[in-house]
């Protein structure tokens, strides 16, 4: 009877350990597949949840993306006497002189005209807040 006894102790022994080895393998390939699914946030071409959509003044901003080759007006010096000088992406232009493939036809105190693909473009000065 006690061999009986030990036999089905070595067994139950095995099992045992068969078992726990079967949970460690299951525990160790759930963990791998948890790290293959992670998921990774796309950005391009999407705005950044983090910049405001509201000024704190409570205008709404423009946040649609800034073509490179887009005409910038950051300044106006105007003169009455037509004299009147644009800051145009960091250049300074009068009327007739070109900028880019513009070329600038008229300057007023808030705004400038320019003549870009033979259309009349006007670029109204923003004001930074």
């Amino acid at each position: 009877m006690n061999i009986k006894l030990a036999m089905k102790t070595k067994l139950c022994y095995r099992y045992s350990l068969a078992a726990v080895f079967l949970l460690l393998l299951i525990a160790a390939a759930s963990g791998v597949l948890a790290e293959e699914q992670k998921y990774s946030y796309k950005f391009q071409n999407k705005r950044d949840p983090f910049v405001p959509l509201v000024s704190p003044a409570g205008y709404l901003l423009n946040l649609e993306p800034e073509d490179n080759s887009a005409l910038k007006l950051d300044g106006i010096m105007y003169d009455s006497h037509g004299d009147s000088i644009a800051i145009i992406n960091g250049s300074l232009v009068r009327v007739g002189e070109t900028i880019g493939d513009a070329v600038l036809s008229s300057i007023e105190q808030n705004k400038v005209t320019v003549i870009k693909d033979n259309q009349k473009v006007d670029i109204e000065l923003r004001r930074e807040e």
